[in-house]
């Protein structure tokens, strides 16, 4: 009980709406759809105000609350609900919101009428442009202060999305606007009322939230600084993933193996290795719960692109003052000198592997809430991957950028900024939605309906967050031509001496090798070839991968090289072919490093070792040279 929500959602369908009623639609859709992955026992209940019908359970007790609207009671999520969400009515009359927030806490009261562990939350979506109703008992204010005092006994969360900008076609009305925010603002006051403004459809599609998780501790215990000073803190996970696992699962769910038989597995590569009690106990490395510092360091040494894995934060204990300030002393002296800490960490008892991370000061700007440190996994040795791509610096004089193609650049880098002096930023974190996992759940959606349906088209409102700004570079139109003078691509000399090189070749041995070269447009840089043939072979097959348009010429080229050295080997007579052969390795190995193609490399060296025919000898004449 303690995981499950019950939600109701508010919304606002009247005609000062109706202009973004469909990206609610999406909205309100997308949350159950979610929440029908990962909570799919939570409770959901839809209430419309702004209608110009009335139905709801105070109506008919009391009297009142006209075009007030229960859409869907409270129930478990399922498609149902999904469709009904999909296909909001547009509503004819003002809404007043503080009818529907007594709606929805009705439906909450007589579903949980106790106090349980059970989370209750409405969620209101409105622009409230509309005034509200005069009370017949004391002020509009002594009336949502009574409702909110209603809300904190029964443990009723709320949080408000507000919507106003370019979402709200109609002007709204300065006095009603103004005491409406006064009445919202009692709410956030004498609740725990979260009140979000959002002015364009990407704001509001990421404004709701699936639910706000209740954060576990990682590690409760000491951060020993040294053997006689220790600090009281707990750790939380800050972030964590939010695709689910969608890895394959091969086991049968009728098959139930004995616990006797079951044995560990661990992954080497593709491959599960699996090692049995007696060997696991045998290596097992078993380091005592803790928090050690190891050091500090300079906050340079320690690069962004060194973080693994989610991000931890580290606060004093609640309630323990000296950890408060121990923690704050230690925070702010780091910030001021510019360190970061080193620590091993062993978040639990029998934990099998030790953690080595950097811990980060974060001074709070907030009274009411103590400094605090975020933590981040670093890698070892062996996790660190180094690229094998040259610097830039080393280029020759001639590619390396002048002064102009770096203004170019700055400028257009400039123009992509999405919080320019003056205006408001674009694309805000906290409001915009991961596109990719918005366009997965549609699509999960979809295909549990109808398993061959097609994968639709991205939504308008994913695209503007995916796409450029139309606007935006027909603006800047100036700044982007600029750049593409300044960069304008010329024809590589090297193309030029190997399509010479191909066109000879095909003169002479034009009976030989059935290759078909044709003259290209001067504007055209590309180099054709079919198949490598004999017996000049390390240029041509420069040449084949040399124009790298399409992979397919790459993995052809390679293809070819791998048979011509093959035969070679076979058809050699007392090692006659052995130079050509070696010569054609190391033409293949070079470009392979070139073309990112090592592992077809070494996938080619693993069948030449095991190519019986004229093998042995070709094997000696390795190991006598220099091997590839």
């Amino acid at each position: 009980m303690a995981n499950k929500e019950a939600l109701v959602l508010l919304l606002d369908v009247g005609p000062s709406m109706h202009s973004v009623i469909p990206v609610i639609e999406k909205l309100c859709s997308m949350l159950v759809q979610k929440k029908l992955i990962y909570n799919r026992h939570d409770k959901v209940g839809v209430v419309l105000f702004g209608t110009k019908e009335t139905y709801n359970e105070l109506t008919l007790e009391l009297g009142g609350y006209r075009h007030v609207v229960v859409l869907k009671n409270l129930k478990d999520v399922d498609g149902d609900m999904v469709e009904a969400l999909q296909k909001l009515p547009r509503g004819t009359k003002d809404g007043d919101f503080l009818d529907a927030i007594v709606v929805g806490m009705d439906m909450l009261i007589k579903m949980y009428p106790k106090a349980n562990k059970v989370k209750k939350r409405l969620c209101l979506i409105t622009n409230a442009q509309c005034p509200i109703k005069a009370s017949i008992e004391g002020t509009k204010e002594e009336q949502v202060t009574t409702i909110a005092k209603q809300m904190s006994v029964h443990g009723t969360r709320m949080e408000s999305i507000i919507v106003r900008g370019k979402l709200c076609r109609k002007k709204a009305n300065k006095t009603t606007a103004s005491e409406n925010h006064r009445l919202l603002n009692i709410f956030s006051k004498e609740t725990s009322t979260r009140i979000v403004y959002v002015g364009n459809p990407v704001s509001l599609f990421g404004a709701l939230k699936t639910q706000n998780k209740t954060p576990h501790t990682v590690f409760r215990g000491d951060l020993e600084l040294s053997s006689k000073m220790k600090i009281k803190v707990w750790v939380y996970k800050k972030t964590i993933e939010e695709l689910p696992n969608l890895k394959k699962c091969y086991e049968s769910p009728d098959i139930v193996v004995p616990s006797d038989q079951r044995v560990r597995g661990y992954h080497y590569g593709p491959q599960l290795v699996p090692m049995s009690k007696v060997a696991l106990d045998a290596v097992k490395f078993k380091p005592e719960k803790g928090v050690k510092l190891l050091g500090f360091t300079n906050s340079s040494n320690v690069l962004r692109h060194y973080y693994m894995k989610d991000v931890n934060i580290f606060i004093p204990e609640p309630e323990n003052t000296n950890a408060m300030l121990a923690l704050s002393a230690l925070a702010r002296a780091m910030k001021e000198m510019n360190k970061v800490a080193i620590l091993r960490c062993v978040w639990r008892r029998g934990q099998t592997k030790v953690v080595i991370g950097v811990l980060t000061p974060n001074i709070s700007d907030k009274e009411n809430i103590p400094d605090s440190f975020y933590f981040n996994v670093l890698p070892f040795a062996e996790d660190v991957r180094e690229f094998q791509f040259p610097s830039f610096s080393k280029l020759p004089a001639a590619l390396q950028p002048n002064q102009q193609q770096l203004e170019a650049a700055a400028n257009l880098v400039e123009m992509l900024d999405l919080a320019p002096c003056g205006k408001e930023k674009a694309l805000l974190p906290d409001f915009t939605p991961n596109p990719v996992l918005e366009r997965f759940y549609r699509c999960l959606e979809l295909k549990s309906k109808n398993p061959g349906a097609a994968v639709p088209p991205i939504d308008e409102t994913l695209k503007k967050i995916t796409e450029p700004d139309s606007n935006l570079v027909l603006k800047n139109k100036s700044v982007i031509d600029s750049f593409r003078r300044c960069f304008e691509p010329n024809e590589n000399p090297r193309h030029k001496k190997l399509r010479r090189l191909l066109l000879e070749k095909s003169s002479s041995s034009e009976e030989d090798c059935n290759r078909d070269i044709t003259p290209l447009p001067s504007n055209l840089i590309e180099v054709k070839v079919d198949s490598v043939c004999n017996p000049t072979p390390p240029q041509v097959f420069e040449a084949m991968s040399g124009s790298r348009n399409t992979q397919d010429s790459v993995v052809k080229a390679i293809k070819d090289r791998r048979n011509k050295i093959f035969e070679l080997i076979d058809e050699s007579n007392d090692g006659d072919n052995y130079p050509e052969a070696l010569q054609c390795l190391t033409a293949l190995q070079e470009k392979c490093i070139v073309d990112q193609e090592s592992e077809q490399f070494n996938d080619f060296l693993r069948r030449l070792w095991n190519f019986d025919r004229n093998l042995q000898n070709f094997r000696g004449y390795l190991a006598s040279r220099d091997s590839p």
